[in-house]
Parts: C-alpha cells; sequence; structure tokens
C-alpha cells in the first residue's frame, strides 16, 4: 500500500529549533508518522516533549545552543545514547537580524550565519557519519526560505544563509547519495511564528503580503507536517538535493 512508504515506524528524527513555531509542528507530524524523536533547542522543551510523548512515542529533549561548536556532537551522541540510531535530521533552527545594509553590524552577519549555515552544515556533516556507519541510509532535511529564491530588504545575512543553505542541500544531495542518504530542503513562506510577530501586527505590511499569497492567510506549522513527513519517508526515495517550496502560492505570483 502507498500509504504504507509514508509510515516513519521505528525512525529516530533530530529536530533543531524544536521548542516552538515550524520546529515543534515538523517533530509532532514526524511523530505521528511513527518516528521517535530527539527535540533540540536552547528554550524550554517542556511543552514539545509532553506533545511528542502523549502521541506514544519515545522523545529525548538536548539543550544545546548552536552558536558553539561543541554541540553538534553533543547533541548526536545523546541521540544515539538515548536513541540508539539516527534516521532523520530536520535542521530547522535559525534566526533573523534585520538591519538596513548600509548599517548592518559584523555581530549581526556571524551570529545568523552561524546559526542558519554554519551549524547546519557541521551536524549535518555529524549526524550523516552515524548513518553512513549505520548502513541503512537516512534522510536530511533543511529548512530554507522565500530568501533563498528572493533577495528581501534589510535582512541581508538571512538572504545570504538561506540562499547556500538551498545550494548546500544540492551539495548534501551529491555527495551522500551513494549511501542512500537523501538530503532536501523545505522554504517557508510567511508563516504565523515569533520571527514574524512585527511583519503580522504591521496593518501595512501584513495586508501587502497577503495581497500577495493566493491562499490569503498566514501559513501555519502544521502546513509544513505533511512536506516534512514525505520527505522523510520512503515515499520520497527518489527526491534528492530539492527544495520545496510552502508558500501558498507567494513564488508562483
Amino acid at each position: 500500500m502507498i500509504l504504507d512508504k509514508f509510515r516513519l515506524d521505528g525512525k529516530v528524527a533530530v529536530v533543531t529549533g524544536a521548542a516552538r513555531g515550524l520546529g515543534q509542528g515538523m517533530a509532532l507530524g514526524l511523530a505521528e508518522a511513527g518516528a521517535d524523536i530527539v527535540l533540540v533547542d536552547l528554550l524550554d522543551l517542556t511543552d514539545s516533549r509532553s506533545r511528542v510523548e502523549a502521541l506514544g512515542r519515545r522523545c529525548t529533549a538536548v539543550t544545546a545552543d548552536l552558536s558553539h561548536e561543541e554541540s553538534m556532537a553533543r547533541i548526536v551522541s545523546a541521540a544515539q545514547s538515548s536513541m540508539g540510531s539516527i534516521d532523520i535530521l530536520v535542521n530547522n533552527a535559525g534566526i533573523i537580524r534585520r538591519q538596513p545594509l548600509l548599517e548592518f553590524s559584523e555581530k549581526n552577519w556571524d551570529d545568523v550565519l552561524q546559526i542558519n549555515l554554519r551549524a547546519l552544515f557541521f551536524l549535518s556533516q555529524a549526524a550523516a557519519q552515524v548513518m553512513v556507519k549505520q548502513g541503512r541510509g537516512g534522510r536530511i532535511i533543511n529548512v530554507a526560505s522565500m530568501l533563498s529564491f528572493q533577495g528581501g530588504i534589510l535582512v541581508p545575512s538571512y538572504t545570504a544563509a538561506k540562499s547556500a543553505v538551498m545550494g548546500l542541500t544540492r551539495a548534501l544531495a551529491n555527495e551522500l547519495a551513494p549511501h542512500n542518504i537523501t538530503a532536501n530542503a523545505i522554504a517557508p513562506g510567511y508563516m504565523a511564528t515569533d520571527n514574524t510577530a512585527a511583519l503580522q501586527a504591521d496593518p501595512v505590511r501584513s495586508k501587502a503580503i497577503l495581497e500577495r499569497i493566493p491562499a490569503n492567510r498566514w501559513g501555519t506549522p502544521e502546513d509544513l507536517q505533511g512536506v516534512a513527513v514525505f520527505l522523510a519517508s520512503n515515499a520520497a526515495a527518489y527526491v534528492n538535493g530539492y527544495t520545496i517550496a510552502v508558500d501558498g502560492g507567494w513564488l508562483a505570483r
């Protein structure tokens, strides 16, 4: 049955930035599909953990600061010791800094590139090393952005990082394919999360955004669950190196 290919029973998924918002939504979707979950965040993971466990899944919470290089090895080690394996990695953690380009600080540049790109690569590398040793393949799912396709305003470091995520996803796909590991990305559109709170609260900007989205609404964490489960599952075994936009039709306009 085709629906069986979407099941994730017996799989272990590591999800970063899982305390709330998109990360929490994807973690819950993967858990509903059968995966056990390793939650990673610097914020309190109590709510996410209780919601995963309520679905009958095993769950481990790892408090980690991805701005610290040693966090990557610690996350992987915690996943292996608590769950015994890593089959799926969702690189969702990310930050954004808004400042005019002519005034953009070195700190705002470095902080965003560290979390959104450098940590993503080295955690992918560490997880892939485990997947290769396990010998049964795996899935890496990166969270890109509409700004992987567009330039944006006031967010040069975020645009640079998210554009690089789309390219890096292709590079990961090329080198990891011989090990039966796929790498794909999800590019959310305008989602109702803490990152966009200021935009949602601005009646002029919010109206302009909604007028361009054919679906005429902000996205929700639940809108990412289906594509996350798909990319993590055997149903997507031949999908590799691709970035899927989940944007209500924003890019189609």
